[in-house]
């Protein structure tokens, strides 16, 4: 994986906790989708994280506002409440489920990184102990229903294809200036002018 160092100085290992260590305090609460299942903590938290670093950098599952493995974000000292929480199935242990936490209510980047964990995740499930994990985004992004809306019909095609390609519909998590693009009528201006 590459490491970037800071603009500020010091070193890298004091804004970062390690893989292997599991550090309540700076990493999201367990919500509402975590809710009645068995949340992972301690040494079952950090090995499966630990599993889901190697896994998102095989399928390049970066934060690109950060410039590293999405994993690594729960382990940013700087963004205590933001990366991922797990837990098992209540009535299926072989189900893990997986929700995200974004470090802001508009992150622009929840939507792909939900869709990539999620083929991540179930594209290399031999890689870890579960049969399927589902993934949702936590409810205090403004867009997390229909992000969560998408990931459960790629979920619903998942389970019935074995596929993880499937595009969802939608312009959910799209930047607000693609989607004028696509929107725009013709170009008003003559072909031969130069702007």
């Amino acid at each position: 994986m590459v490491s970037f160092s800071s603009p500020f100085g010091g070193d890298d290992g004091e804004l970062f906790d390690e893989y292997d260590q599991f550090v309540p305090e700076h990493l999201p609460e367990a919500g509402p989708f975590l809710d009645a299942h068995r949340v992972l903590t301690g040494g079952e938290h950090a090995e499966f994280h630990t599993r889901t670093r190697d896994i998102f950098e095989k399928r390049h599952v970066y934060d690109m506002t950060f410039k590293y493995n999405l994993a690594r974000l729960n382990l940013d000292t700087r963004h205590p409440g933001a990366g991922y929480r797990y837990a098992e199935e209540t009535d299926d242990p072989s189900v893990l489920r997986a929700e995200f936490t974004p470090t802001t209510p508009f992150c622009p980047q929840a939507h792909t990184l939900t869709i990539g964990s999620f083929r991540a995740w179930n594209d290399l499930a031999e890689n870890h102990d579960y049969d399927l994990v589902r993934v949702r985004t936590a409810p205090m992004h403004h867009q997390s229903e229909s992000i969560d809306d998408q990931l459960e019909k790629l979920e619903d095609v998942y389970l019935e294809t074995g596929s993880v390609q499937h595009e969802p519909d939608g312009d959910v998590g799209s930047n607000p200036v693609d989607r004028a693009m696509q929107n725009e009528g013709p170009n008003r201006g003559n072909l031969d002018t130069p702007f």
